[in-house]
């Protein structure tokens, strides 16, 4: 693998084809259009201070949350854009109910992929400027080119992801993403609106000394987790832990692959399944986390392995260094033995 800085996400992408199982050409057309998208709504991300995009739209989602004017900009800018590719038959998206089918053109046999996305995450952190980000999540389709997209091609386990990915618009913007073979991190450049190999072969620490979660819910948690977090809490060996908590799944997610954490999102809430959506969240940064060494459990089993049931799905969500994972699942076991 080239680890050269000035090498461009567009010559890593060529370079790199041959790594991508369905190897002729549409990963990259595919990635582009994201790419593309990903900088318009940086563009519109580091000028809402400026103009009238902050705030709230006036509408609730599908998911019952309040939207964002930037929510709506972001989820139109990703349909729009992955609609403008002749190689994805169908996307799903966080702000939606139902899956958008693209229409068939002459050039549908070559349609063979579906892409999921949470077009704007944490995006209730706009108006107080922390970052936000974009998760995508891209599977081969398992009906027929050619023929209408149908549900079944969405609700796939995670086990057969074929990519994904996230950005974070933050104090720089960064594109993370993995087709199955390490994961990697690129950094725009905003003079030239180009993105750079900044994070070459990015790996997760075993261990870690971060806990994420948000424990003004912790009366509401489930007895394993509150044992883990009392456990993250003692003074004694190489403990107590230290406290992160953004509420933004990108960031968080991020600094803890980057510094060595664990994040949770677990049942036990004011939503009895957990917050986080599988195929929107969970599923891809899942494959991320196992590509970059970590791991990711619903507090008892292999994320990657649930099949999913509904596309706005929630579960419980535990990701982040493999040792402090397999911890919390420790908890979580022990607590529902007795």
């Amino acid at each position: 693998m080239n680890t050269n800085s000035h090498q461009t996400l567009g010559e890593f992408i060529i370079e790199n084809q041959a790594d991508f199982i369905y190897s002729s050409g549409e990963l990259s057309r595919l990635l582009s259009s994201i790419k593309l998208a990903t900088k318009v709504v940086n563009y519109k991300v580091n000028k809402a201070g400026l103009v009238s995009i902050l705030g709230e739209f006036g509408n609730e989602n599908v998911q019952g949350e309040k939207q964002q004017k930037l929510d709506v900009f972001a989820n139109e800018t990703f349909i729009e854009t992955l609609s403008q590719r002749e190689v994805v038959c169908g996307i799903a998206s966080e702000e939606n109910e139902d899956f958008i089918a693209i229409q068939p053109s002459k050039n549908s046999k070559n349609s063979k992929y579906v892409v999921l996305i949470d077009p704007l995450d944490g995006s209730s952190n706009i108006d107080v400027n922390v970052s936000v980000g974009t998760i995508f999540s891209i599977y081969h389709r398992v009906t027929e080119p050619g023929t209408p997209v149908t549900i079944e091609d969405f609700l796939q386990p995670g086990n057969k992801q074929v990519a994904a990915g996230y950005v974070i618009y933050g104090t720089s913007t960064m594109l993370v993403y993995t087709t199955g073979k390490g994961v990697n991190g690129f950094t725009l450049n905003p003079g030239i609106g180009t993105f750079y190999l900044s994070h070459p072969n990015m790996c997760i620490p075993e261990d870690g000394n971060i806990y994420s979660v948000n424990e003004g819910n912790y009366v509401k948690f489930p007895q394993g987790v509150k044992n883990y977090i009392k456990y993250c809490q003692a003074d004694e060996d190489n403990r107590p832990y230290t406290s992160r908590y953004i509420g933004s799944l990108c960031s968080d997610f991020h600094r803890n692959m980057l510094k060595g954490g664990i994040y949770i999102y677990p049942s036990g809430t004011n939503n009895p399944n957990g917050k986080l959506r599988l195929l929107y969240e969970c599923n891809p940064m899942a494959f991320i986390a196992e590509q970059a060494g970590g791991k990711a459990s619903d507090g008892f089993k292999r994320i990657m392995d649930i099949e999913p049931t509904e596309l706005h799905q929630r579960i419980p969500f535990f990701c982040g260094s493999k040792n402090m994972v397999e911890k919390a699942e420790e908890f979580m076991r022990n607590e529902e033995l007795k």
